[in-house]
């Protein structure tokens, strides 16, 4: 029986998850979580140079499969809430 299209996301979702939780346990993502609707995802790092990023970009199995494709916009946090306020260091 031939997988649907909601099926084959969440195999890949599942495998990224897996990939990713490295990034995370380094503390080079700091956030990342799926669009409303699921259109997509984001992800929030602090890779040492857009070169690293894009390295762990082109590894994940959501890049490879060609599921998806992504952008970067890189900007410099100014402000936070009392909680985050130590992430602006």
């Amino acid at each position: 029986m031939a997988k649907t299209n909601e099926q084959v996301i969440q195999l890949i979702a599942a495998l990224a998850t897996g990939y990713l939780t490295k990034e995370y346990q380094s503390n080079n993502l700091r956030f990342g979580g799926r669009r409303v609707p699921r259109t997509g995802g984001i992800l929030i790092s602090q890779h040492e140079c857009e070169q690293a990023l894009r390295a762990v970009l082109d590894a994940d199995p959501f890049i490879q499969s060609g599921a998806v494709s992504y952008s970067i916009t890189e900007f410099t946090p100014v402000m936070a809430a009392e909680a985050y306020a130590h992430l602006l260091t």
